[in-house]
């Protein structure tokens, strides 16, 4: 299992797989193409295209200066000449136009193919990692790297990568047309500007690292405001709204104080820029005139030169913009792919077993498990669980019982041992057959933002309104589901919000009943339901686990008394086991905590 530690490294980002590997802007660009090769779909077309667009930008200098020296040269203005060399750049202008527009509508048809790619891969294998790699990520910083830092490559490469092909190809041209006008000026231009380009590289490596922080940021002001906006209840009940402000603010003020930083970076080097843009022109005015006078230049090939000039420098100006949207979005690119290099430390095995569906018996083979930098939680835990059990599992806050049910539902691995399912270890069987056998109902009971019914039909989408309504009759909740707004169709807003906590645990259970599997655990899955309807929900879950194995983790000892079998964690370990009326008589931990249950019960 990828070790992962809960600390922050000083950038604020997590450490572990999600933290990307250090790579060149080049390396990360070439590794992202690899992972979303529909930006290369059609991509010769498309500099076919940015190269005519490029070319049609010199016509234009090419016309004034044979305007100049052949339609005005000979004193009297050749008007036909003249006429027909302003006709052709027209419709080049025109059919430059058209390439530039559909070099656009190819490459950003290209792009959003490659970044849908990217953000879906992106989004599918955050759910691939295990719940323990997850924890290691705030969930807004998790969600950050697949919304906006994915947005952020979308920005670049339909603007600021058309610049870069275009800009690129029209440097080049530029370059050769000036050198066939006068290699001498050429070479003057190009050594104003030498001492630019050289020191380019390194200030890519400032602006990369500036933006690399940027995007960290960016993603703490996520994960700080989604957190907020969830726990909104919360936050209210304890009138830490300006604690909470004040702790947004802060993330936000850094993310300001990063962009800021990196903004100043760029802007530094435009006005540098302006500055050998303007005595590279001042350079060419001067030695073209005595090139002139000599007799080495004519006066549309120097006129000509400065309309050139003006196509060489502008690539250079906007390279500050393009720089500034690659440096963002290579920071971007980097984040995702830590996502997606990070590995699936609970994997869907290749070629892994299918289990067919029955009576399930499960086996811990003396099973460990440890948290990353912590100390193990679950000791050398052998236990047999025999198919059409209904088993309870007990213990203090912290005795494993949890991580016990995370391990039996793989969402963990153990460090040390197996879990068995009919006899085959969980590593080696399928998802889509452990998922279809083994249904877990978390302690939360999460509802999606749509209709009780849909709510309901997540565990078996086939299932048809009837089936739904059957399940709720089953269970005994159609009073409760009649009682509703609008009975089924009732939409129970974002994670369930419109619905009590209680509620939310009785969809959860018909939706596990639904799915009929042949395994269903229980954590803690009657903690939120009053005294009245966990009365009713005994009654109907007597009947959902008949036939099945069950586990429950009891948090209400009253499960217990219902169970075939009692397991008592305590400290990771299993101290006693059996029957309810057994463990009720004998001195030992399940004895005291029952006690303590009665007590409660009794007092309340």
């Amino acid at each position: 299992m990828t070790a992962v530690t809960e600390e922050t490294t000083t950038t604020g980002e997590r450490p572990g797989g999600l933290q990307a590997a250090e790579r060149t802007a080049f390396e990360t660009i070439r590794h992202g193409l690899r992972l979303s090769p529909e930006f290369r779909v059609g991509l010769a077309g498309t500099v076919c295209l940015a190269v005519l667009a490029t070319l049609g930008k010199v016509i234009v200098p090419i016309a004034v200066q044979q305007v100049i020296d052949r339609g005005l040269g000979g004193g009297v203005p050749d008007v036909p000449f003249i006429r027909n060399a302003t006709a052709l750049c027209a419709v080049a202008v025109l059919l430059t136009a058209l390439c530039g527009y559909l070099m656009n509508v190819r490459l950003y048809r290209s792009t959003e193919s490659g970044l849908a790619t990217l953000r879906g891969k992106g989004f599918r294998h955050v759910h691939d990692l295990s719940v323990l790699t997850q924890n290691t990520e705030r969930r807004g910083a998790l969600v950050s790297r697949v919304t906006s830092d994915v947005d952020q490559i979308s920005t670049f490469m339909q603007w600021g990568g058309l610049l870069v092909i275009v800009s690129l190809g029209q440097l080049i041209v530029a370059t050769v047309l000036m050198a066939v006008y006068s290699w001498q000026l050429t070479l003057l231009v190009w050594v104003c500007f030498l001492p630019l380009v050289i020191a380019l590289p390194r200030f890519q490596r400032l602006v990369a690292r500036a933006y690399i922080r940027v995007r960290e940021r960016t993603g703490d002001v996520l994960a700080g405001v989604s957190e907020s906006v969830v726990g909104s209840a919360v936050i209210r009940a304890y009138g830490s709204e300006d604690r909470t402000s004040a702790r947004i603010g802060a993330a936000v003020d850094e993310q300001r104080k990063a962009q800021t930083r990196a903004q100043q970076i760029i802007g530094f080097t435009f006005p540098i820029t302006e500055l050998v843009a303007a005595v590279a022109v001042a350079g060419v005015v001067v030695a073209g005139v005595a090139l002139g006078v000599s007799g080495s230049i004519t006066p549309g090939r120097l006129i000509a030169f400065l309309f050139l000039i003006t196509l060489f420098i502008s690539p250079l100006q906007t390279a500050t913009e393009v720089l500034n949207e690659a440096q963002n979005a290579i920071a971007g690119w980097r984040r995702i792919l830590g996502v997606l290099d990070t590995p699936a430390d609970v994997a869907d095995p290749e070629n892994g077993a299918t289990l067919p569906r029955g009576p399930i018996s499960v086996e811990f083979e003396n099973v460990g498990f440890a948290y990353p930098g912590g100390a193990p939680v679950l000791h050398d835990v052998a236990v047999e669980i025999g198919p059409r059990t209904r088993l309870a599992i007990v213990g203090e806050t912290g005795s494993g019982k949890t991580t016990f049910a995370k391990l039996l539902t793989r969402l963990m691995d153990p460090t040390s041992g197996r879990v068995l399912v009919d006899g085959v270890d969980l590593r080696n069987v399928r998802f889509s057959s452990l998922r279809e056998r083994i249904v877990m109902v978390p302690q939360d009971g999460f509802l999606f933002d749509s209709s009780l019914a849909d709510n309901i039909r997540f565990g078996r989408p086939s299932a048809t309104l009837d089936d739904v309504r059957l399940a709720v009759t089953e269970l005994g909740l159609s009073d409760w589901v009649e009682g509703l707004p609008a009975g089924l169709d009732t939409q129970v807003g974002q994670r369930g919000e419109s619905l009590s906590a209680g509620e939310r645990q009785l969809v959860a259970l018909a939706r596990a009943y639904l799915a009929d599997p042949d395994l269903l655990l229980l954590d803690e899955a009657t903690s939120a339901v009053d005294p009245a309807t966990e009365v009713r929900l005994a009654r109907a879950l007597d009947g959902v686990t008949r036939g099945r194995t069950a586990v429950s983790i009891a948090h209400r000892l009253s499960t217990a008394q219902a169970a075939d079998e009692v397991l008592v964690f305590e400290h990771g370990r299993i101290v006693q086991r059996g029957p309810h009326a057994v463990l009720v008589e004998e001195p030992g931990v399940y004895a005291d905590l029952y006690a303590s249950w009665t007590s409660a019960t009794h007092s309340s």
